[in-house]
């Protein structure tokens, strides 16, 4: 069951990963770029939960593209407040 939830959510991250990938062709704005690129990273951490058979789920290199991610969301944020102030 689980596996099957995993392959959801990795499909679903990359769907949004899409829409936010379209309209950033359509805008050229950065900090769509960079939710579409942690949507796909999300993807591959779900994927990688997936096929990894992992024994704790708390292992370090899970978090790591999780932080990932986080990070690029939080870049994508700081550098549109960062325009939006100027």
């Amino acid at each position: 069951m689980n596996d099957f939830l995993w392959g959801v959510l990795t499909t679903l991250s990359w769907v949004v990963a899409l829409f936010f990938l379209k309209y950033w062709r359509l805008s050229r704005d950065r900090f769509l770029l960079l939710f579409s690129l942690a949507f796909w990273v999300f993807g591959v951490n779900w994927m990688m939960a997936a096929f990894v058979t992992l024994e704790h789920e708390a292992e370090h290199y899970t978090y790591v593209v999780r932080l990932l991610a986080f990070s690029l969301i939080i870049a994508a944020i700081v550098q549109k407040n960062r325009e939006a102030s100027h």
